[in-house]
């Protein structure tokens, strides 16, 4: 059967631009990709852990159906409670990913005559999920809130505003001014939505991220905690009022039709909070972080890296071909880097995204520093 003409055209557009995706294989390099930021993703005993759980309370491989079917069990509201109690919420929902807790939330919540206020570099899940809602929405240059209050300002009138940010950005590794936000909720009358994907189990006094470090949680309507990358498993919780749980469950497609998460995803998330809580890895990987940090401004790369103090140290080094040719030199050296390329970002700001972790070592943080310092 032929393939569309016009899709074909897009692939091709896609090749000569050097930004055509494809799925790379495993590998056993130095891990500097992944977002297994405190390495529970191998770590031994919290799968022997899982498993023995899964043994004696869930002898069973799915879930069955959809929570609003058959697929709802003990395990899952037992969860949700252990995640609002976790991050200091009134409650929790369960969503299968990020990108679903993202996407249900606000292709349901905002609705026709609100507004929406989003930051630029936004992940793809909140820009779909603002896309799929009914709500006008606007966009506001990263982290720049002179110009979220102009449009704030000059937007009209609407029945609900809503301010959406991540508290890190997953391109760029910044940090929000959620402090500011907060306070600006009350006087521009907005609903503060913030994604804690890349601070859940790295901030906060147990991992339970940056609202709870920052004490913001009584301004903050909903936060989005996923599951997937710090913590080391998968799904993802939407935390709230018991009202907003309400909500979500009756209004939020994503979360109504489909499958419930398996029971092994369930105690996964369970065991990896209760890790969360004594873990000494969280100190490692900031002293990692303030080793890559000191390492490249030896070197004079400071000049290309995004500030940033998260675990993601993002290096500018503009065009697809030039960026890819550099991490395809860092991978010859045996380091897992992947090159973030246009369109996933701005032409001209593609970049190499440096996952650090709490075990990858002094000397491979060194290392592979020195040699992207030879190659740019």
């Amino acid at each position: 059967m032929d393939f569309p003409s016009n899709l074909m055209r897009k692939l091709e557009l896609r090749r000569e631009n050097e930004s055509l995706r494809s799925l790379p294989s495993q590998n056993t390099m130095i891990d500097f990709s992944s977002n297994d930021y405190l390495g529970f993703a191998q770590d031994q005993e919290l799968f022997d852990k899982v498993h023995e759980e899964l043994e004696i309370y869930a002898p069973r491989i799915g879930s069955t159906g959809s929570r609003l079917l058959s697929g709802n069990f003990e395990l899952h509201e037992a969860l949700e409670v252990q995640i609002a109690n976790f991050f200091k919420a009134e409650s929790a929902l369960l969503f299968n990913s990020g990108y679903d807790a993202n996407v249900g939330l606000l292709s349901s919540v905002p609705q026709r005559g609100d507004l929406i206020f989003y930051d630029e570099t936004s992940h793809a899940s909140i820009r779909d999920g603002i896309r799929l809602s009914n709500a006008k929405s606007l966009k506001f240059k990263h982290n720049d809130l002179d110009e979220l209050r102009i449009k704030l300002e000059n937007a009209g009138q609407a029945v609900q505003r809503y301010v959406v940010v991540e508290s890190i950005y997953s391109m760029d590794g910044d940090v929000a001014p959620l402090e500011e936000l907060a306070s600006m909720a009350t006087t521009y009358n907005f609903k503060l939505i913030i994604d804690e994907a890349h601070s859940t189990g790295v901030y906060g006094s147990k991992g339970d991220g940056m609202v709870n470090e920052l004490n913001l949680t009584a301004s903050v309507f909903a936060r989005i905690y996923t599951f997937g990358k710090a913590a080391g498993c998968h799904g993802a919780a939407v935390v709230g009022s018991p009202l907003l749980k309400q909500y979500l469950v009756n209004f939020a497609r994503s979360f109504i039709y489909t499958t419930a998460m398996p029971p092994h995803s369930v105690l996964a998330i369970k065991n990896s909070l209760l890790l969360l809580e004594s873990t000494q890895n969280r100190t490692k990987l900031q002293e990692n972080i303030e080793l890559f940090k000191k390492t490249s401004d030896k070197l004079g790369l400071d000049a290309i890296f995004i500030k940033s103090d998260s675990a993601i140290q993002c290096a500018i080094i503009s065009s697809n071909a030039k960026v890819k040719k550099i991490s395809l030199q860092l991978n010859a050296h045996n380091f897992d880097v992947k090159p973030i390329i246009s369109p996933t970002v701005p032409i001209g700001e593609e970049r190499i995204r440096f996952c650090i972790h709490s075990y990858n070592t002094s000397a491979d943080i060194k290392e592979i520093l020195f040699l992207l310092s030879t190659f740019v």
